[in-house]
């Protein structure tokens, strides 16, 4: 009878005779302690400094949102002055024609 191993229980102690991928992961490599506090340290810092980033972020959208407005604001103020503009022209060639046909 032929069982399937798994990874706990291989059907076969022989690593030749094994399946390669019910192979047993690699243990990670030894890290010493000097590295692991750092790493730690490192990583309560950027744990701190996400708030920062957040409110950076939301200040960054918030002033691009503020611009886009005033944008729109200035893009309506010209197209309101440019019909001004045009109906003081109209006004202007009607009065120049009025006085030329007297």
């Amino acid at each position: 009878m032929i069982t399937a191993g798994t990874i706990d229980r291989p059907s076969t102690h022989d690593p030749k005779k094994q399946d390669p991928t019910m192979q047993r992961p690699t243990p990670e490599p030894f890290v010493s302690h000097e590295t692991a506090t750092e790493h730690r340290q490192n990583r309560n810092h950027a744990m701190q400094l996400i708030p920062e980033a957040l409110a950076r972020a939301h200040v960054h959208d918030r002033l691009r949102e503020a611009e886009s407005q005033r944008r729109a604001v200035r893009l309506a103020t010209a197209r309101r002055m440019q019909r001004r503009a045009e109906r003081a022209s109209l006004r202007a060639r009607r009065a120049l024609a009025m006085a030329v046909m007297q």
